[in-house]
């Protein structure tokens, strides 16, 4: 059985949601106690006692066994008899009345009844095989069923509690509601109101001036790390520089102050939307009735049937010789009396919860009127409330009327901050945003705020906002209002503490793609945004030196379950250990270094899943051997970093997803014949190196389609490049080439061709075979003039034909015109 603390915790309810239980949910959980404990104790004593005792019943019969049976209990009578199956009845009463010889009365005593022929073992069977066949069901199993509809009824109590959809709102307005309680503030505010009934001292409060309060981290603990408490000011008409009753309180009962109208305010907008909290209590109690009505109608029908005496005919004739047995329950009384008790708890708790619905259902309580309080404190500005709102305050009431009372001023707005926002938004209207929205080079409506001193309210009403950029902004709130930005998709935070409302949160972690953050320290990193479950892209910009690189880590990474792309640009002294927790999903790592040396790179041998790898300005000599390990390799970038060898490349036949391959920015002399062995290559950006030669294994490619060998020190083009039948872009600028193959214009598919600033003294007039040819880059070279086979390449337009103007001039006419033609 269950211990009975392990079944009460069922309905322990933490301390602070006393003010949200009225007396009747109190009694019903008292109630609810006692039936547990009825129901633990039916339970014990049935599993310890619990057993049914079967004598058979003999019968008349020619069956010698049976003859030769004496009376099976002595002593019977009448009236001992009356309540017994006749047959057993009349067996007893038979029994007694055979006279005792004369010699027996005096003798040892004899064993009087009738035999059974029964040894013990075949009584036990027949008391098991009984105890299931001939007991009702409702005996055996009435201590479970009363333990389950307890359980079920408490956990229906306390149900609004614990569902998500409500145990968050209701968590927050109790940690709100307790802390206006006790609010320095309030006190004052209330006191000197209610005391004082002079103009001037009214006016104490109707000016009003700022009052601040931090949230101290005992209350961020209570509520989500996520929430952060905007700036919220009473509304004013007039402000005074003199409020002599309130310079008393000191600078940090003034931040929790201001805190505190924040939160008010927030929650208000949260919960008054709807009435869900509402219609949940009352279809919890409806439940809770309709169920009792349910237990009271089937428990009664059996209540009467729970029975001391049983006839058994268990079939076991061939085994025991009888067919037929008395049996006697021994618990039937005690689950009897236990029932009953049961039943009367469940009554009284069936008409509390009928009071209950007559008081859900008496007045409406989706209103609520602050207006006795206005009147009793002046503060004219409190508004009503409604649908859960009010529904809350009214269970409030129930507990003490004062909580809603001192509750009512944080819902009258007068803070110098909030008219700070108030001129914010005054002077940040939604025309003036509009005005500074732009649309980027993916057409994509996009803005940016540079050091403002807050967030307008009106940019959360651009709707059609798909990039907010935001720098040097001191305080970023974002409220629930960014809800409205349904195109919302990427937010730029540059050295911006941004601190988001929970319902702001809630539609960021759905909604959000893709996050940039730049920051100075890595603790100025907002923990909310390793919360953003739809998060796709991650961009951290900022100082992530060793010390600090558990914190990259981020055990919290591993919850962007859709995370893809992972952008970190700082100095790093090795790939972080547990940035390996995102390996399932990652598939881009882009690390800019800044030219600090990555030394430690294994943790890359887990991240498995890299589709694309760029590890850029890191100070690398070699290619890490960690790379050959990602089997699902497509493209890697190593750009400016120091390597001069790379022997390595051989090693990239394993890779055999390999497509693209940079090693642009680099010191490389030389491209070894090993690069033949890559099969699956189709891009090669080797620029800005200090290559001289080119091996004939790399035209050899058969899937090679870009090539960029710019910025290096090749002096020739080996004849192999024919062999490139699918090349498309070839580059060789700022070279030393001074001769082009034939066999490169057998590359019909080529459609991007650079080879400016070379020593190039003509082109082959073969270049017209190049049909699909789109760009050409010719300027810098030692050309006399162009061969007019030009004007067989139909696709090259003068804007992407790059020469100098004199040699354009030596093409025949109709071929500069085929050219400069639209």
């Amino acid at each position: 059985m269950f211990s009975l603390t392990e079944v009460a915790s069922l309905n322990d309810i933490q301390p602070k949601y006393r003010i949200l239980k009225p007396w009747w949910d109190v009694f019903m959980d008292y109630i609810g106690v006692i039936m547990l404990m009825v129901a633990i104790f039916s339970g014990t004593m049935q599993l310890s006692k619990d057993q049914v005792a079967c004598l058979p019943i003999l019968e008349e019969s020619t069956n010698p066994n049976l003859q030769e049976c004496t009376s099976a209990v002595l002593g019977a009578t009448p009236s001992t008899t009356r309540d017994l199956p006749d047959s057993v009845a009349h067996q007893l009463l038979n029994t007694q009345s055979t006279p005792l010889k004369e010699e027996d009365r005096w003798s040892q005593p004899q064993p009087r009844g009738r035999k059974t022929n029964l040894d013990y073992q075949q009584y036990v069977f027949v008391n098991q095989k009984c105890y299931h066949d001939a007991l009702p069901w409702y005996n055996k199993y009435f201590p479970y069923l009363a333990l389950i509809h307890t359980i079920m009824l408490m956990v229906s109590s306390n149900f609004w509690f614990k569902y998500p959809k409500t145990s968050s709102k209701i968590e927050h307005f109790v940690s709100i509601l307790g802390r206006c309680f006790e609010s320095p503030w309030t006190t004052k505010a209330l006191s000197e109101t209610a005391c004082e009934d002079s103009e001037e001292n009214k006016q104490r409060f109707t000016g009003g001036a700022v009052f601040q309060k931090h949230v101290s981290s005992e209350d961020s603990s209570q509520t989500t790390p996520l929430l952060e408490t905007p700036t919220v000011q009473f509304p004013t008409e007039k402000l005074i520089a003199e409020a002599p009753s309130l310079t008393t309180l000191d600078k940090k009962d003034g931040e929790q102050a201001k805190a505190l109208f924040e939160k008010v305010r927030k929650f208000r907008v949260h919960v008054e939307d709807s009435d869900f909290i509402y219609k949940l209590y009352v279809a919890q109690t409806a439940i809770k009735a309709l169920k009792i009505i349910l237990i009271l109608s089937y428990t009664s029908t059996f209540a009467s049937k729970i029975s001391f005496c049983h006839i058994c005919e268990p079939k076991t004739e061939s085994l025991t010789g009888y067919d037929r047995f008395f049996c006697t329950h021994n618990m039937a009384f005690m689950l009897r009396k236990l029932l009953f008790t049961f039943m009367a708890m469940i009554s009284l708790y069936g008409l509390v919860c009928l009071y209950t619905l007559y008081w859900l259902f008496r007045r409406p309580l989706k209103e609520y009127s602050f207006e006795k309080v206005r009147e009793e404190s002046s503060f004219s500005d409190i508004p009503d409330v409604k649908n859960d709102f009010a529904f809350l305050l009214h269970m409030v009431d129930q507990y003490d009327q004062l909580y809603s009372k001192r509750f009512g001023v944080f819902l009258s707005e007068v803070s110098e901050n909030k008219l700070r926002e108030i001129s914010l938004n005054h002077e940040w209207t939604f025309e003036k945003l509009r005005q500074h929205v732009t649309s980027n080079a993916q057409d994509e409506q996009e803005l940016h705020l540079f050091m403002l001193s807050g967030l307008p309210n009106a940019v959360f009403d651009l709707t059609d906002l798909e990039i907010l950029k935001l720098e040097l902004i001191p305080e970023v709130r974002i409220s629930a209002k960014v809800s409205q930005m349904t195109n919302l998709r990427e937010l730029h935070l540059y050295h911006c503490p941004a601190k988001v409302e929970q319902t702001a949160f809630t539609f960021l972690r759905d909604h959000l793609r893709c996050l940039h953050i730049k920051f100075t320290d890595v603790a100025e990193i907002p923990p909310w945004i390793y919360l953003l479950r739809s998060l796709k892209d991650l961009n951290l910009i900022g100082n992530l030196n060793s010390e600090h690189n558990k914190m990259i880590g981020l055990e919290s990474l591993r919850d962007l379950r859709h995370l893809r792309t992972l952008y970190l640009k700082s100095n790093l002294n090795k790939i972080p250990t547990n940035l390996t927790e995102l390996s399932p999903h990652l598939i881009k790592l882009v690390i800019h270094n800044d030219g600090t040396k990555l030394l430690i790179l294994n943790s890359l041998k887990k991240m498995t899943s890299l589709i694309d790898l760029e590890l850029q300005n890191c100070d690398l000599e070699r290619i890490p051997h960690a790379i050959f390990s990602l089997a699902n390799l497509q493209e890697l970038d190593l750009k400016n970093n120091n390597i001069r060898t790379i022997e390595e490349i051989i090693s990239f036949q394993h890779l055999r997803r390999l497509m693209c391959l940079k090693l642009w920015h680099n010191k490389i002399t030389a491209i070894p014949p090993s690069i033949g062995l890559v099969k699956s290559l189709e891009s090669l950006i080797i620029c800005h190196n200090k290559l001289e030669t080119l091996p004939p294994a790399l035209f050899h490619l058969p899937k090679l389609r870009h090539i960029d060998l710019s910025h290096n020190c090749i002096s020739s083009i080996p004849v192999e490049v024919g062999y490139l039948h699918n090349l498309q872009h070839f580059a060789i600028t700022e070279n030393k080439v001074d001769v082009l193959p034939i066999q490169l214009f057998k590359c019909s598919k080529l459609k991007v061709l650079c080879v400016g600033h070379n020593s190039i003294a003509s082109i082959p007039e073969a270049i017209g075979q190049l049909v699909q040819l789109s760009h050409l880059e010719l300027k810098g070279n030692c050309l006399d003039f162009l061969p007019f086979q030009l004007g067989q390449c139909r696709l090259l337009r003068k804007n992407l034909f790059f020469v100098e103007d004199h040699l354009f001039d030596t093409l025949p006419l109709e071929v500069k015109e085929s050219i400069s033609s639209d």
